[in-house]
């Protein structure tokens, strides 16, 4: 069961999105619009398990995605770095698709629960409409809360907020 009242998410979401079309900020437009980049065995090969460049990489991309051929390698050539970093390479078979597959990895949300005892989470786009917004702060602050020892208990507040805007209590 939720604790989160309809009204008051619904409510934040509507500020924020009002908010980023009155204060339109040109962050994809800006970005350089390319395409997959992607690393044969030989370029991995090259970073030769140092450490700094492995953290760059790692740095760098969201995450990774590997064929069955090259995931077996990537420890022996890479070390411990991307696996630290959480990022060891999710893997794609030849009979899945790569969009599909590379969309699938970008719509996968990662809970890191470390010792802090915050956390942000990106559930959204300001593209999308408030309704799929709202559709996936719920989800995920249910599963997040079903994850949790004490489940609301151990919840003191939530804010909603854009990239640049400002933040909005929602529990």
């Amino acid at each position: 069961m939720s604790k989160l009242q309809s009204d008051a998410l619904r409510e934040a979401i509507s500020v924020i999105t009002a908010d980023s079309k009155e204060k339109k900020r040109n962050f994809t437009e800006t970005a350089e619009k390319i395409g997959l980049e992607s690393m044969d065995v030989e370029a991995l090969k090259k970073l030769n398990k140092n450490k700094k460049l492995v953290k760059k990489l790692a740095k760098k991309y969201h995450a990774f995605l590997a064929s069955e051929a090259v995931i077996k390698q990537i420890p022996r050539l890479l070390g411990p770095g991307l696996n630290k970093a959480g990022k060891f390479p999710t893997l794609v078979t030849h009979q899945e698709s790569l969009e599909s597959k590379v969309n699938e990895t970008k719509a996968t949300v990662k809970f890191q629960l470390k010792k802090v005892l915050c956390m942000g989470v990106a559930v959204g786009n300001l593209d999308m409409e408030e309704k799929q917004i709202f559709q996936n702060v719920q989800m995920s602050v249910n599963f997040l809360v079903s994850l949790l020892k004490k489940n609301w208990q151990n919840v003191r507040c939530l804010y909603l907020k854009s990239t640049m805007g400002k933040p909005q209590r929602i529990f």
